[in-house]
């Protein structure tokens, strides 16, 4: 953190005093780090900011103000400093008026006042200005109203210089409480003033006296002479005489005094030539003024005299004055074509736009400069976007832009796609991947940069040029000059007449900035002839959802700074149109990505099943889903004045069918596991990720799996998808805003069901099959013949070896998960029992230990298996037992129960898993 800068120290000022208006020059310390770092200056206690010119941190150039006080210091205050001290102090002496009326030794050209507005000396004619106080005594404005003077008083006036003046309307309105002394007074100085006036006339006659008097000698010496004579003839004679003297001596004097008469006249013609350049040296300079002041930058000083000038001698009739004017308005002319020239440059600030069409409208400037300056704003802002777009399809087919980015204007507000870098990852899935290194950097896509520039430019420049149109409509743009000639009035017209110019001009800016947004992101939505103006960009692939959602929220922050400059709504309605489909193709591109997300899941398998039967891939194939839904919710989101992305029917549709595609693809997954060995699992969509080292180090499949028991785990993970994990997802669907959230899940339930029966019919294939194969071997095996056989001893070994190998089925099944153990079990035994009635149908006849025997083995199985019979199974052990003759003696029916018995007993232990309560039954 930097220290505080010292407060102002004034050393000295020059000159040190002066009346009011002087132009001084202060001299210090500390003075200000710029003219915006000066905020206070103060003289004799005046406030003499408005006038200040900051040259340095040592210098500031002013004028004194009309203070109260006759000495004071001079206080200067900074921003950076704060409030100054002076360790010298400035005396204002007051002036010394001349009227028009009072003799001077000097030539009064004309009287300065101060205009505090446009900081210059200006001149008014002399008779313009009221002479002094005539009695000489303090004047006391009275509070007599001006009309009740002016119908007292008709015809009459209170100005002691026009013929029609009134003393006593005089004295009211200006002595009305003067005392009667102070009147005495005013009457002595009256009188002063008439003999001083009186003198000075006496004293010019008196210093011609002597001239007088000798004149006067010689024409009474020559009359004294002609009454001497008496006669006509000598006054004939001497009057001849007298003549010819004075003709000679007139003769002689032009002689004599001819040059000096020449000189004096010449001496008038150049004193009377030096007064008409002094008095019109402002006409006579002002065109090298001009010249001066333009290169310099001070626009005011030259309009304000051009002014002068105009006003002056604009209708002059003089050949000299018509002819300084006429270089005055060549120099004018010229000015106003650089203003023109700097108005129209690009790129200028709002407070130089403006400050330019001032001055041209003060310059009487043809045609309207303020809408030529629009008019160039637009088509700069228009190139300046397409220029931005041909240099990043440019800059694309070299090097891609590296993450973290530097910030891409040094005006504008810094990027936050670095922040997005850091704080999401990039890659599709990344929650199921592994992490990353913070070391890593990712790669920017060029579309995105792009639309962040494009839209980082319409912002920082569509608001200066709205709001120079506002100024255009209100007529802040110009002076008070031009508010007063009418200028003001005329413009708003013009600009009403332009609203809907400028409203075509706000429209092309929006539908440039939209369809290059487009031509970036969504070129599939341009027409023809559009593709070559607003696309160009190579696409190799599509963005993925993560940069779609950072893009619109890009746009829409765009959006917002937009609407806060108040532009209508039915402006900036395209912007929303390209919204709600940015956020449409965010949707769907993140529904794809997600699918393919879901078909790697197949890698990442480990057949880990846990305590219910299950493995990982279900949970991750719903943490999956969340994961894309939670990122689309600022997608999904409508922000003020946006629409719902699923207002239009075909959005719903595809959005439905992209999410019906990802169940199904998800119980094709199931299925490819559970049918394909390890080496046949379809690797070819994958993608090779640079940024994950060891893409399948997370799988951790166990070979030692047989493929019976991966359809049991894929049965469990069915069943568990069925009756939990689809219906959680089905809500997720709700909850973010989808449509035909049934349709989707009936769907996915039907294939999953489907795929569940066919899994379900290949475990049962692949058990009871080769069960109910060795029955019939195993029955008439040593040429067993159910006409010839011995008394039945027990349940013979085929039946016992078809038990085992039952029992070895609700073994495996009960490992992996005990809720299938039901399910399964009633398919093998009515496999089983199908088989078993299909052979005893198939024999022609029994012997009477050939049915005994027969019915012991079919009782030994119906009731070894009896908490797995189903009505299927029931009906064929009926039916099998309805194909044997009739027990017709006690002693064969209590054979049977004595043989059965001893089975159950000798085969306890086998058979105690057939021994589970009824209650865990559960339905198939």
């Amino acid at each position: 953190m930097s220290r505080a800068r010292q407060p102002p120290l004034v050393t000295g000022i020059s000159p040190n005093e002066g009346i009011s208006w002087t132009k001084v020059t202060i001299r210090g310390e500390n003075l200000g780090t710029g003219p915006t770092d000066l905020i206070g200056l103060t003289i004799c206690g005046h406030n003499c900011l408005l006038t200040a010119e900051w040259m340095s941190a040592s210098k500031i150039v002013c004028r004194v103000g009309q203070a109260k006080n006759d000495k004071g210091d001079i206080i200067v205050t900074t921003k950076s400093g704060g409030k100054g001290t002076s360790t010298v102090s400035f005396k204002l002496l007051k002036p010394e008026k001349i009227g028009i009326l009072d003799q001077s030794a000097v030539w009064v050209d004309e009287m300065n006042y101060y205009d505090m507005r446009t900081d210059r000396n200006k001149g008014i004619p002399p008779l313009s200005l009221r002479p002094a106080n005539p009695l000489g005594i303090e004047i006391d404005k009275g509070r007599f109203p001006q009309k009740d003077l002016e119908a007292l008083f008709p015809g009459m006036s209170a100005d002691f210089t026009s013929e029609n003046f009134s003393a006593a309307w005089y004295l009211i309105e200006n002595h009305s409480t003067t005392s009667f002394d102070q009147l005495k007074t005013a009457v002595v100085n009256l009188k002063k003033q008439a003999n001083k006036k009186n003198e000075g006339s006496l004293a010019y006659v008196k210093g011609g006296l002597s001239t007088f008097f000798e004149a006067q000698d010689a024409l009474s010496a020559i009359h004294q002479k002609l009454e001497a004579d008496g006669t006509e003839k000598v006054e004939g004679s001497m009057t001849q005489k007298l003549e010819n003297v004075l003709n000679r001596a007139s003769n002689t004097a032009d002689t004599l005094f001819q040059e000096v008469l020449g000189r004096k006249d010449k001496a008038d013609s150049t004193r009377n030539a030096l007064n008409v350049l002094q008095r019109f040296k402002f006409l006579f300079n002002l065109p090298l003024n001009i010249e001066r002041n333009i290169q310099k930058g001070d626009y005011d000083v030259v309009i304000n005299d051009y002014e002068k000038a105009k006003s002056l001698f604009g209708k002059t009739e003089v050949q000299v004055f018509k002819k300084y004017y006429a270089e005055v308005e060549t120099r004018i002319e010229a000015l106003r074509e650089l203003l023109l020239d700097k108005l129209l440059e690009t790129p200028s600030t709002l407070h130089d736009q403006k400050r330019y069409i001032r001055y041209l409208s003060d310059l009487h400037a043809p045609g309207d400069p303020a809408w030529q300056c629009i008019g160039a704003q637009h088509q700069w802002i228009l190139q300046l976007m397409h220029n931005c777009k041909e240099s990043y399809v440019k800059e694309q087919k070299g090097k891609d832009i590296l993450l973290p980015m530097l910030d891409l204007d040094s005006d504008v507000r810094p990027s936050p796609i670095g922040h997005l870098s850091q704080t999401a990852s990039l890659k599709r899935g990344s929650s199921f991947q592994s992490g990353r290194d913070d070391a890593w950097r990712y790669k920017a896509p060029q579309q995105v940069v792009f639309v962040e520039k494009l839209t980082k430019l319409v912002v920082s420049q569509l608001p200066n040029f709205w709001k120079l149109w506002v100024s255009y409509v209100n007529g802040s743009l110009f002076s008070e000059t031009a508010e007063k000639s009418g200028q003001m009035e005329r413009s708003k017209k013009n600009a009403r007449q332009r609203q809907n110019d400028f409203k075509k001009m706000i429209q092309e800016v929006m539908h440039s900035l939209v369809k290059l947004i487009r031509g970036a992101l969504l070129p599939f939505s341009l027409r023809e002839g559009e593709s070559r103006q607003y696309g160009g960009w190579e696409m190799k692939s599509e963005l993925s959802g993560q940069w779609l959602t950072h893009v619109i929220q890009t746009v829409r922050l765009s959006s917002e700074s937009l609407t806060a400059l108040e532009i209508p709504n039915d402006m900036l309605q395209i912007i929303q149109d390209l919204i709600l489909d940015l956020r449409v193709r965010c949707i769907i591109v993140t529904l794809q990505h997600t699918a393919e997300d879901i078909k790697r899941l197949a890698e990442k398998e480990d057949w880990v099943v846990d305590n219910e039967g299950l493995t990982s891939l279900p949970s991750q194939f719903e943490q999956c889903i969340i994961h894309s839904l939670q990122s689309l919710k600022t997608v999904l989101d409508c922000k003020p004045g946006e629409a719902s992305v699923f207002q239009q029917q075909q959005t719903q549709e595809d959005v439905c069918q992209l999410s019906i595609g990802i169940m199904q693809v998800f119980i094709d997954c199931l299925e490819q596991l559970s049918t394909k060995p390890d080496g046949d699992i379809d690797t070819a969509h994958l993608s090779v990720d640079v940024s994950s080292p060891d893409l399948f180090g997370s799988i951790h499949e166990d070979s030692s799996l047989s493929s019976e028991q991966r359809l049991l785990i894929a049965l469990s993970n069915c069943r568990y998808l069925e009756r939990h994990t689809f219906l959680n997802i089905a809500e997720h669907f709700e909850k973010h805003g989808f449509q035909g959230v049934e349709k989707i899940t009936q769907v996915s339930m039907e294939s999953l069901k489907e795929l569940d029966q066919r899994l379900f019919e290949m475990y049962i294939e692949f058990k009871a099959d080769p069960i109910v194969g060795s029955l019939e071997p195993g029955i008439y095996a040593g040429y067993f013949d159910w006409k010839d056989c011995l008394v039945p001893a027990g349940v013979r070994n085929y039946l016992k070896e078809a038990l085992v190998n039952i029992i070895a089925v609700h073994a495996e099944v009960f490992t992996i998960s005990k809720d299938l153990v039901p399910r399964v079990m009633s398919r093998v035994v009515e496999a089983v029992s199908e088989e078993l009635s299909r052979l005893m149908q198939c024999v022609s006849s029994f012997s009477k230990n050939g049915a005994l025997q027969a019915r012991l083995e079919i009782c030994a199985l119906r009731d070894t298996v009896a908490i797995y019979l189903t009505p299927e199974s029931n009906s064929s052990f009926k039916q099998a037992l309805e194909a044997l003759p009739q027990l017709s003696s006690g002693t064969d029916k209590k054979l049977l129960e004595e043989l059965l018995n001893k089975f159950k007993s000798s085969m306890h232990l086998q058979l105690t898993c057939f021994q589970a309560s009824s209650s865990a039954m559960m339905k198939t």
